[in-house]
């Protein structure tokens, strides 16, 4: 059990039959963040990108409660593993 916890902490994802995993960015796509529309307009790896990164990474301009309420309205469950 121990090593099962080890690899969550680490991580592993653990996909449950019937259902589709978040995609990353998902959100900020679909409600037009205009931060998220300025990453995409950079070049991967590039210093704008990499600076428009850390902005959307540590200064996000929507809430938890707008993501948690967006989540919801596009039927995505929670859930925590054991």
């Amino acid at each position: 059990m121990a090593n099962r916890i080890g690899e969550l902490q680490k991580g592993v994802n653990f996909m449950i039959e019937g259902y589709a995993e978040y995609k990353r960015r998902e959100y900020c796509k679909d409600v037009k963040c205009p931060i998220q529309l300025k990453l995409e307009s950079r070049k991967e790896g590039s210093e704008e990108y990499e600076k428009t990164r850390k902005r959307c990474k540590h200064a996000c301009i929507h809430t938890t409660y707008e993501f948690h309420h967006w989540l919801i309205e596009k039927g995505y469950l929670i859930v925590k593993g054991g």
